[in-house]
């Protein structure tokens, strides 16, 4: 047991780490784009980007300007792991599901559900992974939030939130329901509401030093 405590000795460095995790991200960036969900069904789990191309109300300045051209900034990135992940089972003792394409249609449905979204105004891109690499999974997707900034990541939060049960109704709504109020599940919750006037605000502060990227 060592007396003395030296920091250096415990900080964990790998250069070839950093450059797969660039890869990813520049493969992440390269993946196609399709309306959410995808057209197809498929199996596999990952990290995913959802973008918003709508040209109305409070995020109009993705449509028009930001993602007019190209898929530029997305608005949130999240992740969908596989079944048992969690729990620390091997990728060959999992049963084959389609955790990222299932997440996506919960998202679609999700904004659907709303009374000032619609699923037809978001893009979506995603990239698979399988066998060892899927424990890249968090970590790719911290770098493509870390990269972004997105807004529904940063200053709105809560879009990513699943039903929190009946035990959990007390709770704080979040910022986006607050914004956004019409999922199922949140109508239930009954904790404080944020001010949407507040809310409003914060989002005009980001879309003004919001640039194409």
């Amino acid at each position: 047991m060592e007396n003395v405590f030296d920091r250096n000795k415990h900080v964990y460095h790998n250069d070839d780490f950093s450059e797969m995790l660039k890869d990813a991200v520049r493969f992440f960036h390269g993946t196609p784009v399709f309306g959410i969900p995808p057209p197809e069904s498929f199996s596999g789990s990952g990290v995913y980007a959802l973008y918003y191309i709508g040209c109305k109300g409070l995020y109009s300045k993705f449509g028009k300007e930001i993602n007019r051209t190209s898929y530029s900034v997305p608005i949130y990135v999240g992740k969908a792991v596989p079944p048992g992940w969690r729990q620390s089972r091997a990728s060959g003792d999992r049963p084959q599901a389609r955790s990222l394409f299932n997440r996506l249609v919960q998202h679609a449905r999700g904004l659907n559900e709303v009374r000032n979204l619609r699923s037809h105004e978001f893009a979506c891109r995603f990239m698979i992974f399988e066998g060892d690499v899927e424990s890249m999974i968090p970590a790719v997707e911290a770098a493509v939030i870390a990269l972004h900034t997105p807004l529904w990541n940063s200053v709105i939060d809560g879009f990513g939130n699943h039903d929190p049960g009946v035990k959990r109704k007390t709770g704080r709504l979040s910022a986006w329901d607050a914004l956004h109020s019409g999922r199922s599940w949140a109508s239930r919750i009954e904790g404080e509401i944020p001010k949407s006037a507040e809310l409003k605000r914060r989002v005009t502060d980001y879309l003004v030093g919001l640039r194409c990227r």
